[in-house]
């Protein structure tokens, strides 16, 4: 009788003692998606690279959405294209919010958008929105300005980032790493307070590096 009263104060105290962390509490789980920015400066094959990561994801038989800024009318209004010529078809867009619907009647598992450094402060809530839904999110675009600048919200995405490549053009005045995108105005460096957007290709500007870059801040 002794025993069987031992037992069962025994089994009592065990179960009055259960750890709180044995408790389980079940909930959905979603898979957060990861971000990749791919920056540099003109010239340095940043769309190319872009393309070269849709087309894979493409053969992949993934569901992916490509997204350009209006404001980009470069080569075409509706295509992402490289400086070599490659191109591929893309939705133009003014307002960041307008991805999300994109993204959603889509169900794509890639959102890919190019010259990400043209859209407005809220693109970088809307990636964070998109990111937590699942979406694997993957940016080109200008790290810095015309001035060498940080270039929009670029910096804060660049933090943000889960994967970041960085690419480098070939200077056209000393044939060493470039990192700066050099403005020409009739053949001469911009000004400083010059406007931050200006699109354009070689007419308009030059891959330079650190040594060779230089931006006219006189009056300023």
């Amino acid at each position: 009788m002794k025993q069987i009263l031992f037992s069962l104060l025994f089994i009592s105290c065990i179960t009055l003692c259960k750890p709180a962390h044995r408790v389980q509490i079940m909930h959905e789980k979603c898979d957060i998606g990861q971000l990749t920015v791919i920056c540099g400066p003109m010239f340095a094959g940043k769309s190319e690279e872009l393309i070269r990561v849709i087309r894979r994801a493409q053969y992949a038989q993934k569901i992916v959405l490509v997204v350009k800024h209006e404001f980009d009318d470069r080569t075409s209004a509706t295509d992402v294209a490289s400086h070599n010529g490659n191109t591929i078809t893309a939705h133009p867009v003014t307002d960041a919010e307008d991805i999300i619907r994109l993204a959603h009647e889509s169900d794509c598992d890639i959102l890919c958008i190019d010259e990400v450094q043209f859209f407005s402060d809220n693109i970088v809530a809307v990636i964070c929105k998109l990111l937590d839904e699942g979406i694997e999110i993957i940016v080109s675009g200008l790290d810095q300005d015309f001035r060498a600048m940080p270039f929009g919200q670029m910096p804060t995405l660049l933090a943000l980032a889960d994967e970041v490549i960085k690419l480098t053009a070939i200077c056209t005045a000393c044939g060493q790493q470039a990192q700066k995108s050099q403005r020409l105005i009739n053949g001469e460096p911009a000004k400083f307070d010059d406007p931050i957007l200006l699109v354009g290709a070689q007419e308009s500007y030059q891959a330079r590096c650190r040594n060779c870059f230089y931006i006219d801040k006189k009056g300023y």
